[in-house]
């Protein structure tokens, strides 16, 4: 598209222009108040206890779910998209988690611990997670019930039934696939009980995503054809043109 020109958007006067953007400042604080809402029925969920036991393998040997929590009493699980068999993450799960890195020292620092949880072996995730040059915490359920559990990876026999359980709804099976992405919160309290709080799935994930929050203020947003696709793993974009200079030295 034409970055001087677009027919999408008419061309005003600083007042016109003022005025629109007074009326999208109502909606944008509606969202707000309605994101605060949304939170605080979050905040306001019942709890379930976990009791079934979960053992993942991580680069400190065997742990279980209430070990994972590193010492604080909260604790999110990204469920990352990389299957026993996959050779590497999912382009989309990948984008989300070049986000993580940074927030660790936030996070722990509020009491809550971020992890990624996938069901491909430890040295498979290992060498993926080398090669994305991440930092995060990342362990692997494999031979574990947990992912199938939290309803983030189906069996072939699932894959074969007329639905799936995704999303907290039936889904056709062709809209799913062996592996797919979610988010889930758990609580630790002093005596070692861990409680399910929360999970999302899908795009419920979206706000961890700040490169597409930052997208969504740019001129064109995300300006895609479906959900993220031009999303590439960091090392597989094509190099960057340079921008042309704006002005020149005589």
């Amino acid at each position: 598209m034409d970055a001087t020109v677009s027919p999408r958007n008419p061309v005003v006067s600083r007042e016109e222009w003022l005025k629109a953007r007074r009326d999208l400042l109502k909606l944008e604080k509606e969202e707000t108040h309605l994101r605060d809402k949304v939170r605080a029925e979050r905040r306001a969920l019942p709890w379930v206890k976990v009791d079934k036991e979960y053992v993942f393998d991580t680069p400190k040997g065997r742990k279980a779910l209430a070990e994972l929590f590193d010492g604080r009493s909260q604790l999110l699980i990204y469920h990352f998209m990389l299957g026993p068999e996959w050779e590497a993450g999912c382009p989309g799960c990948s984008f989300l988690a070049d986000h993580f890195d940074g927030t660790l020292p936030h996070l722990n620092h509020h009491d809550v611990t971020l992890i990624a949880v996938s069901r491909a072996p430890l040295e498979k995730i290992e060498a993926y997670k080398k090669r994305m040059g991440w930092k995060f915490p990342w362990v692997s359920s494999y031979g574990s019930d947990f992912n199938f559990d939290y309803h983030v990876s189906f069996t072939k026999e699932d894959l074969a039934k007329d639905k799936v359980f995704y999303n907290f709804t039936e889904i056709p099976p062709e809209d799913a696939h062996d592996e797919l992405p979610g988010l889930s919160a758990f609580y630790r309290n002093e005596s070692g009980e861990v409680f399910h709080t929360y999970s999302t799935y899908a795009r419920g994930g979206e706000e961890v995503i700040g490169t597409l929050m930052i997208l969504d203020r740019a001129p064109f947003g995300r300006n895609e054809d479906s959900t993220m696709n031009f999303v590439k793993r960091h090392d597989e974009y094509e190099p960057a043109p340079e921008a042309a200079s704006s002005s020149s030295c005589h």
